[in-house]
């Protein structure tokens, strides 16, 4: 199998993953692997390295890096015969985690390079032509990507520092909200769209939602006050911030949402700048992925997908 190792050294903290680079070249060595590594060089590299992995026949392309990586690798694998693979290294690690890609170095290359594991089928999302993987947002959520992709360091830490600045800074919307031929009105912090469960470090904005079954998550988070934002923000790390009375979600294959002017979304962490009117769409099934053989986040070959929800919390 020929492979290409994706490594961005700029992901997560520079001077910790300093040591990742000599770790590949000595396990592609040790097994003798057909494969090289390309580092990335700038915003969008990986997407040109991956499509040219692809047009070089690699039938599998490692994405070595966190989030924005795994997204720019990603927008030149879907729809193609090609599998992506992770080996998480970045601040979040949001697909990752939501697929217990192993956090060890080693394991995370094992599975890689295709000694354990299977490959699987993923959806992905499409924001306004931009693609994402985990989630994208809108209002609070895209204020926040923003205000982190400006700082020089990163992890859990500098992202609840950032959240917080974020929040006193904050300005509500109303959005008009349509799927599946219905419309509706929400006054809201945050709208976020969500394909996998969290954004990363195990922040679960939406802990139901699944990679595979052709459904996307919307939740809308209503206007709260300090203390109510410190109970939604225990509530997004224990998992259970849907079942919050400020919380609005609803499942679907498409959602077009309205805002009064135009702004700013997020597309797995990246900010990118969109007129008021943003459609959001699912693709079922349009990117392979290595995952862990006993993977619980993903149905096994042969099993349906999830039939599509819509659920309104009070």
């Amino acid at each position: 199998m020929k492979l290409r190792f994706i490594f961005n050294p700029r992901s997560g903290r520079p001077l910790k993953n300093a040591s990742i680079l000599p770790s590949l070249r000595s396990f592609i060595a040790a097994r003798a692997l057909d494969a090289d590594i390309v580092c990335t060089e700038g915003p969008g590299h990986a997407t040109e390295i991956a499509r040219d992995a692809v047009a070089e026949g690699c039938q599998r392309v490692v994405a070595v890096g966190g989030d924005g990586t795994v997204n720019e690798v990603a927008q030149a694998l879907v729809h193609t015969p090609a599998a992506m693979a992770l080996v998480p290294c970045g601040s979040g690690n949001g697909l990752a985690l939501h697929l217990r890609i192993p956090r060890r170095l080693a394991d995370a290359l094992e599975l890689a390079a295709g000694g354990t594991g299977r490959v699987a089928e993923i959806d992905t999302g499409v924001a306004n032509a931009f693609l994402f993987v985990n989630a994208m947002g809108m209002g609070l959520d895209a204020d926040v990507g923003r205000r982190f992709n400006r700082l020089t360091r990163r992890g859990l830490p500098a992202y609840a520092r950032t959240a917080l600045a974020a929040f006193f800074g904050r300005r509500n919307e109303r959005f008009l909200v349509t799927s599946g031929g219905q419309s509706e009105t929400i006054d809201a912090l945050l709208i976020a769209v969500a394909n996998s469960d969290q954004y990363g470090n195990n922040a679960r904005i939406a802990p139901h939602a699944r990679v595979d079954d052709g459904v996307l998550d919307l939740v809308a988070v209503r206007p709260v006050g300090i203390l109510g934002a410190c109970v939604l923000g225990a509530r997004l790390f224990l998992g259970s911030i849907d079942a919050s009375r400020r919380v609005r979600r609803i499942g679907g294959a498409r959602f077009v949402i309205e805002r009064p002017s135009r702004g700013f979304i997020h597309t797995d962490g990246e900010t990118h700048e969109t007129g008021a009117l943003v459609e959001v769409d699912v693709r079922p099934r349009s990117l392979r992925l290595a995952i862990p053989a006993d993977c619980a986040a993903l149905a096994h070959p042969g099993s349906r997908p999830a039939s599509a929800f819509a659920l309104q919390l009070p």
